[in-house]
């Protein structure tokens, strides 16, 4: 079927993700792509340029995605603990969601090559940049984008050991109950430990 050329553009994002997801950077062709798409390589070469132009432009979809997921479920709450436990929650659903998106923004094939590293280092960046001003609490500006970057690590690092494993074996209600438990857990120990947090006067 024609699609039009958003809706393919779009397609073929969808099916690379999962391709390159499986297989790497490295081990994936344009030709494995375009035969997991149902289309055929010229069709993919009028989309991307190249394989490297491709996987950039993946890595800023799911990227996007994200943010816009973090961004949604933050937006209208209107006390700083929900912020917390919703913005976590929103994370570890993601997770769930699109595992394969997770490892490819956060696997090896990016943070091993500088330019994939960096599109990967800004969607860190902007979610960090995106919790600061809900950290409502009595620091400078500094600490406060210091604190929202930790809380990011520790999202990306829980969702790696807490959601590993083959895709094909998951429990996918079994992991969304885990998505909730983990959000309530995470979000209480980021909480009450932001609370504690005071600002530097500068003395020892």
């Amino acid at each position: 079927m024609r699609l039009p050329a958003e809706q393919r553009r779009q397609q073929l994002l969808d099916v690379a993700r999962d391709v390159f997801a499986e297989r790497g950077f490295h081990a994936t062709s344009m030709d494995d792509v375009a035969f997991a798409a149902g289309v055929t390589k010229p069709v993919l070469y009028q989309h991307f340029r190249n394989k490297r132009s491709l996987f950039i432009e993946l890595l800023e979809d799911v990227g996007t995605e994200l943010l816009g997921r973090l961004d949604a479920a933050t937006r209208e709450v209107s006390t700083g603990r929900e912020r917390v436990e919703r913005g976590f929650a929103a994370y570890f659903g993601y997770v769930v969601d699109h595992p394969t998106a997770f490892r490819l923004l956060f696997g090896a094939s990016v943070r091993n090559d500088p330019e994939f590293a960096t599109v990967s280092e800004r969607v860190v960046d902007a979610a960090a940049y995106a919790i600061t001003p809900l950290i409502a609490i009595a620091v400078d500006d500094e600490h406060r984008r210091v604190l929202a970057n930790a809380l990011v690590g520790m999202a990306e690092a829980t969702s790696r050991r807490s959601f590993a494993g083959d895709d094909a074996t998951r429990d996918k209600q079994a992991d969304d109950q885990r998505a909730e438990h983990l959000a309530r857990w995470i979000a209480e120990m980021a909480w009450f430990g932001l609370r504690g947090v005071r600002a530097d006067d500068g003395t020892d």
